[in-house]
Parts: C-alpha cells; sequence; structure tokens
C-alpha cells in the first residue's frame, strides 16, 4: 500500500509541475499582444500626422465655362464636353486651358494641365498694371487701365478672374467686341502678356527709376 501511495504522489508531482510550467508561457505572451496593440496605435497616428503634413499647393484653378459640343463624324454626331479653366497662384503668374473629353471631370484636369503648361508672368506694379493697354484675340478685344489703390477689380465675364488669379487687386477691365468667354480670356492674356515694366523702359531710356516716375 505503502508503494501505490508513493506512485500517486509522483504522479500528482509531475502534474503540478506541468501546470507551473504552463503558466509562465501565458503571462508572457499577454505583453507580447499589448505591445502589438501599442505599436499599431503608434503607426496609425504616425500615418494621421504624415496626411495632416501635407503641402497645400499655391496654385488656384476656377472653372470659367463648361460647353457641351458635338462632332460629325462619319455615323452620326460624337458628343463631348469643352472646360475653360483659369489657372494661377496671384503672385504675377497666370494661364489659361482649354480641352475637350467626353467626360466633364476628364476635361477640367485636361484643360488644368494645359492652363500650367501656358503660364505667363505679368508685370505688376505696386498693386495694379503699369500702364493702359489693349489686347485683341479673334473677334474679342479687351481694354485695361491702371487704378488707384482702394479700387478694386472693375472687370467681368472671363477677365475678372484672369485679373484675379494673376494677383492684380486694383485695374479697370472693359470687354469689347465678342462676348465668348474664350475670345474674352486670351484677350486678357495677350493684354498681360504685351506689358512692359518700368525697370526695362528706363535701361531703354538710360534713366533711373525715379527720374522716370518723377
Amino acid at each position: 500500500m505503502d508503494l501505490e501511495n508513493k506512485e500517486e504522489i509522483t504522479v500528482d508531482e509531475t502534474a503540478v509541475e506541468e501546470v507551473t510550467a504552463e503558466t509562465p508561457a501565458a503571462e508572457e505572451e499577454i505583453p507580447a499582444e499589448k505591445q502589438s496593440k501599442r505599436r499599431s496605435r503608434s503607426s496609425k497616428k504616425q500615418r494621421i500626422e504624415t496626411v495632416e503634413e501635407k503641402p497645400h499647393s499655391e496654385w488656384t484653378e476656377q472653372v470659367v465655362q463648361i460647353n457641351r459640343v458635338t462632332k460629325v463624324v462619319k455615323g452620326g454626331k460624337k458628343l463631348s464636353f469643352r472646360a475653360i479653366v483659369i489657372v494661377g497662384n496671384k503672385k504675377g503668374q497666370v494661364g489659361i486651358g482649354c480641352a475637350k473629353a467626353a467626360e466633364v471631370i476628364i476635361a477640367i484636369q485636361k484643360a488644368i494641365a494645359d492652363g500650367r503648361k501656358n503660364v505667363i508672368t505679368v508685370p505688376i506694379f505696386k498693386t495694379t498694371i503699369p500702364h493702359p493697354i489693349t489686347g485683341k484675340s479673334g473677334a474679342g478685344a479687351v481694354m485695361l487701365r491702371p487704378a488707384s489703390q482702394g479700387t478694386g477689380i472693375i472687370a467681368g465675364g472671363a477677365v475678372r478672374p484672369v485679373l484675379e488669379l494673376a494677383g492684380i487687386e486694383n485695374i479697370l477691365a472693359k470687354s469689347l467686341g465678342s462676348k465668348s468667354p474664350l475670345n474674352a480670356a486670351y484677350a486678357t492674356i495677350n493684354a498681360l502678356k504685351a506689358l512692359t515694366p518700368f525697370n526695362e523702359v528706363a535701361k531703354k531710356r538710360g534713366l533711373t527709376m525715379a527720374e522716370l516716375l518723377n
């Protein structure tokens, strides 16, 4: 009987040893899970911070007109959309883009890309243009006149967004001839492109800026 009791005791001790051997492993798994959760939370915070820190583009786009056009082809008519977009940074750079596509969004995207390719630099004197000028495009013409401080942008139609995105704050404008937005915008771009700053005029005359402006 003593031997049987000894065998039973030995079996119970091995079971106790197995239980004690398994408990630390279970306790070690809990911190590993907590660490993985903390890592996932920190990675999410880093992703949110990287998304918020993206720099904003200085370029501004404004849609002037979206027109539905048709093209007669063999077998019928092909429908598409034409978009006119003005692109500028309000710091003396502006451009106009015109593009056609089967969908409106694609036409706007193509017009924005076209406008950034055709950007011009506008010579701004203080907050207005240096001198009066008239620009022409097709049957349309636009007359631009410099204005004093506080006048604002007195213009309408497609002329106004071109002047605003160019960074001009005070100016007088009048659209002459054709009322087409595309002709008016191109006429305004041609007028701004033909402006000559006071520095070039002073160099040609051999004068300083103070002598030129009295």
